[in-house]
């Protein structure tokens, strides 16, 4: 462990960089069997949005009874610094939970949110007030949803970029942070009307009542010194220069199936940009051309990696993330980047399962041979982040892992569970200042991962 401590703040969907990684050097991944020590849990409403965390404060967005709520909280204890609410009559059409699904995105002065049924929010990060808002569904043409409002927005600059999905031509809008304001329109019947459909090889035809939104965020990289704002909506992928709208160039990523989504966001790896989706997608790695206006497919595969909503972190000319688009099907795989290459796969078990019995009282699952419980044994369709030479993984039925980055080989050094973090556990881990948050329907907690405060720990149990 390097001798300077490095923390970060989580302020957005996937952290800093938005991508799944921490360069927190201050963390200690050996955790004794029952797991990292609980600093706090809150029960909360339910939703599937990660929290965002900045200093001393973190924001959950979460849903109560008939209205969605911003939760301002104390990262030391949980206790709420500042709420508001306001009215959701957001039902899930497949039987989910009603509650927001996209993160909070926070600066020092406001907090940004969209829930579930489109309504976008800018608070005062100090008082909790209402600076503006917006219930995109009064202002724009939004066809009807498959599950709500799921892409979380970015910041670029005093623009905030959100995937609105309004016809014929507001998939994507930048609204002027300081009031609401919109700044530019684009994506839509412009961009997709008479483009080549993959699977039919034959113009596709606007028709007016698409559905552009996206569960796949949006993502601003540089390449060949150019900065691109990548957008992964339903059709397919879209880049636009972030500051006019303007579109650089669009590929066709969608599925054949009707019921589909694009959730995963794109990963960037120098001049090269990887897609994958559930549905029988599969993935592709595009390589963007020195003008960037044009590009090449590198390769296409139906097979290799078919995320579902999480999204693969990139090391090292490799590829790490989930397939599958059931629970039954839910793998964590390690992809070639060259030629998209597997090069393994786990579901996370590789014992024999008569080994393993349910506890009919609990429901827990025991290790017949000891008679303890044991986290649930497969991961399913789960989340990861990156933290150094290890990921932290997050099963879908809340079991916690430390797995290697390695390319030869699934190696986990460590698995645990919490009670309160089970079936569906779908928000991705949030690491902040030593900190480890994991949020499940109910519940929030805080783990505590600080390298310091876990020697304390041994030390004075060493004492004893």
């Amino acid at each position: 462990m390097t001798s300077v401590a490095v923390a970060e703040d989580w302020p957005w969907f996937l952290g800093l960089r938005h991508d799944g990684t921490s360069a927190e050097t201050s963390v200690n991944l050996e955790w004794p069997e029952d797991g990292p020590k609980v600093l706090w849990k809150q029960e909360i409403g339910t939703g599937y949005s990660a929290p965002s965390t900045l200093g001393e404060r973190l924001v959950i967005h979460h849903r109560q009874g008939d209205k969605e709520i911003v939760s301002c909280r104390n990262v030391n204890d949980g206790s709420v610094v500042w709420e508001h609410g306001y009215e959701s009559e957001f039902s899930d059409p497949y039987g989910y939970n009603n509650g927001p699904r996209c993160s909070p995105v926070l600066t020092e002065t406001h907090c940004y949110t969209l829930g579930a049924e489109g309504r976008l929010c800018c608070t005062d990060m100090k008082t909790g007030k209402v600076v503006w808002q917006h219930a995109l569904k009064e202002k724009h043409d939004l066809p009807r949803w498959f599950f709500g409002v799921g892409c979380s927005p970015i910041l670029d600059g005093d623009r905030l970029i959100v995937f609105v999905g309004g016809q014929p031509n507001s998939g994507v809008v930048a609204f002027n942070t300081s009031d609401g304001s919109i700044a530019w329109e684009a994506v839509g019947k412009q961009t997709w009307d008479g483009a080549i459909d993959a699977h039919t090889k034959e113009p596709y035809r606007w028709t007016g009542s698409e559905m552009v939104i996206s569960y796949s965020s949006p993502l601003i990289a540089t390449i060949h010194g150019q900065q691109h704002l990548l957008c992964l909506v339903r059709q397919g992928l879209v880049s636009l220069d972030p500051a006019t709208g303007e579109e650089n160039f669009h590929y066709w990523f969608r599925s054949k199936t009707h019921d589909s989504v694009n959730a995963a966001r794109p990963v960037v790896i120098d001049d090269q940009i990887f897609l994958t989706a559930a549905y029988e997608v599969g993935s592709a790695l595009l390589k963007v051309k020195p003008d960037g206006k044009s590009f090449t497919e590198v390769w296409r595969d139906e097979e290799n990696m078919l995320a579902h909503w999480s999204t693969p972190i990139h090391v090292d000319g490799f590829l790490y993330g989930f397939s599958g688009r059931h629970e039954n099907q839910g793998e964590l795989r390690c992809v070639r980047v060259e030629d998209g290459k597997v090069m393994w796969e786990s579901t996370g078990f590789s014992g024999t399962a008569s080994d393993l019995a349910r506890d009919r009282q609990t429901g827990k699952i025991i290790d017949r041979k000891t008679g303890k419980a044991v986290p649930f044994p497969y991961f399913g369709r789960g989340s990861l982040i990156q933290v150094g030479d290890r990921f932290v993984v997050l099963g879908e039925r809340g079991t916690l892992a430390v797995v290697h980055v390695d390319s030869k080989e699934f190696k986990e050094d460590r698995r645990t569970s919490f009670d309160e973090i089970g079936y569906p556990a779908w928000a991705a881990p949030v690491l902040s200042n030593g900190r480890l948050y994991l949020r499940s329907e109910d519940w929030l907690l805080s783990l505590d991962l600080r390298d310091g405060q876990v020697k304390a720990d041994k030390a004075a149990i060493s004492e004893r």
